[in-house]
């Protein structure tokens, strides 16, 4: 017995598979391509953007066509799987699968928590939180205000608080429970499932980290395969035309800020040379690197953002914006079951134009930012991971939204500026500063916000589609990063002058809607391989 030699405690159940990451990568012009998912992804999107080109106005008609067809037919399905999505994060988090580390049992965090937290922030919603932060609450409190509106025998306006209708304090409890149900639990728990799937197969399994690893418990060596090569594929689309709606929201806006501050018109080649640009800058973070780039900018990010936040707090009504967020979040907690209901709903405007669209971006987004997260993950148990996940981003946008959102509805309720309520989604913001001191620095802050948001959104997004082309390698090329970055300007390019922003959510609804199916499905497979890995370490 004293001869027989000391071997280790397995920490983790790996998967038993002849597979590397890459092994049946070509290499092309320095690129370390997977292949085919690279080959069909780039050539289905250089297709899509001539055609988008081509067609001209037949394109932006079929663009308008499109997005409310999608969310029409699939509003109830939509919902229905980000109500999934909230159960099963909820379910890990107080069941004994949450104990596992992803990683192993001796694994530690790679970044503190400030850190952490701020590539999070920056990933996970940075530009819609700038341009949604007023317009939102805004949108919602003058539908509620205006009270219940019938089209054809149908109420199209949201007002489950009784007395909304002509009632200012009841509009407003109304817009803000809305506009948090859009911002809260639901899209960070598709974020937290999907970004703990691909961190759990990855550093447990050690699978690539790519989304076919998620499937393994029930694909099995079939994921090598053309089940796996699809589910990238669609993966891809996903990320690539989600991220492309961002970039949209952010140019707009940034655009719109310039235009408040220094009179630049706001015309489609304005867009062009903006996105241009900033993709340019975004280049340049793809080549300095994970650390080097999105951790300093997400960094800057959460500094700038800070500074923005506490200025509006402090600067504006500050007795109102506090106990407006307490009472946001209850009204928030007593709305978020009727706002979740996908069935008998009358309110068919706030819920297919505004909560279907919303779950289809963020399901489209998914890949991108449950893969970023997953990659600044490691050494977190499932419950860390999901609580900070879930719960510290919802806290974040509560206060966010009461804040911005908050303060521009006091601006109506209390000075009557209407003047904010009638402006354009991409300028109410600047509209709101214009009411407070040092305008032009605030406003000027504001910009630089959206646009360091767009930076670190399209490199994070090129890693990810780089990583998932690349076969789940964990270091691909910096080339081929630039490639996906650059491919992400254009598409976003290609998309506001062919339909302007209406396209761009076409493009994120169409592909999140099948990638749904894929998800509720990858439930099941988290759930099968989280409860083997338990099983494992419970006996050994």
């Amino acid at each position: 017995m004293a001869n027989e030699p000391i071997t280790e405690p397995a920490t983790s159940l790996e998967v038993d598979t002849d597979f590397e990451a890459g092994q049946d990568n070509v290499q092309v012009l320095g690129l370390d391509i997977h292949n085919p998912v690279f080959f069909i992804s780039a050539v289905v999107i250089v297709a899509f953007v001539i055609l988008t080109l081509m067609f001209g106005q037949t394109a932006t008609d079929f663009f308008a066509w499109l997005r409310p067809a999608m969310t029409n037919t699939f509003d109830w399905p939509l919902l229905l799987a980000g109500n999934l999505f909230v159960l099963f994060a909820l379910l890990l988090v107080v069941t004994p699968l949450g104990s596992i580390r992803l990683g192993g049992i001796d694994a530690r965090p790679d970044f503190g928590y400030l850190a952490w937290f701020s590539m999070l922030f920056a990933a996970g919603m940075g530009i819609g939180l700038m341009f949604f932060g007023v317009s939102e609450p805004l949108s919602h409190y003058a539908s509620s205000i205006g009270g219940v509106v019938v089209e054809n025998g149908a109420r199209t306006d949201w007002a489950p608080l009784a007395g909304a209708a002509g009632d200012a304090e009841a509009a407003r409890l109304n817009a803000m429970a809305a506009t948090i149900f859009h911002w809260g639990a639901h899209p960070w728990a598709i974020y937290a499932v999907v970004g703990l799937a691909l961190a759990f197969f990855s550093y447990n399994r050690g699978l690539p980290l790519t989304l076919r690893s998620a499937f393994y418990p029930l694909l099995g060596e079939r994921i090598w395969g053309w089940p796996g090569h699809i589910i990238d594929t669609l993966a891809v689309f996903a990320t690539l035309f989600g991220l492309a709606t961002s970039l949209g929201f952010g140019a707009e806006q940034a655009l719109s800020g310039l235009n408040f501050l220094f009179g630049v018109p706001i015309t489609g080649t304005a867009k062009v040379v903006l996105i241009l640009f900033i993709t340019a800058i975004a280049l340049g973070s793809v080549v300095a690197g994970l650390d080097a780039g999105v951790k300093r900018l997400s960094e800057l990010n959460m500094i700038l953002a800070l500074l923005l936040l506490g200025f509006i707090f402090i600067a504006g009504p500050t007795a109102v914006i506090a106990t407006g967020i307490l009472d946001n979040t209850v009204a928030y907690v007593k709305e978020i079951l009727p706002l979740s209901n996908p069935f008998g709903r009358e309110d068919t405007n706030f819920m297919q134009g505004w909560t279907a669209f919303y779950w289809a971006w963020w399901i489209s987004w998914s890949p991108f930012v449950g893969m970023f997260i997953a990659r600044v993950s490691r050494g977190r148990t499932v419950r860390e991971f999901i609580t900070c996940v879930l719960i510290v981003p919802t806290v974040v946008s509560i206060i966010w939204m009461s804040t911005f959102g908050g303060s521009a509805i006091n601006q109506v309720i209390a000075q009557g500026n209407e003047a904010v309520k009638d402006a354009p989604q991409a300028v109410m913001l600047f509209e709101m500063l214009r009411a407070y001191p040092m305008t032009q620095i605030a406003s000027f802050i504001g910009i630089v916000l959206v646009m360091v948001f767009f930076v670190t959104s399209s490199d994070s997004g090129s890693l990810v589609i780089d990583t998932i082309t690349a076969g789940g390698i964990p270091n691909p090329p910096v080339a081929q990063r630039v490639f996906w970055a650059t491919f992400e300007g254009v598409v976003a390019i290609v998309l506001l002058i062919g339909g302007g922003l209406g396209a761009l959510q076409a493009a994120a609804v169409t592909t999140g809607v099948p990638f749904a199916l894929l998800l509720v499905i990858m439930i099941w497979s988290v759930y099968k391989g989280l409860s083997e890995e338990h099983r494992f370490l419970k006996n050994n």
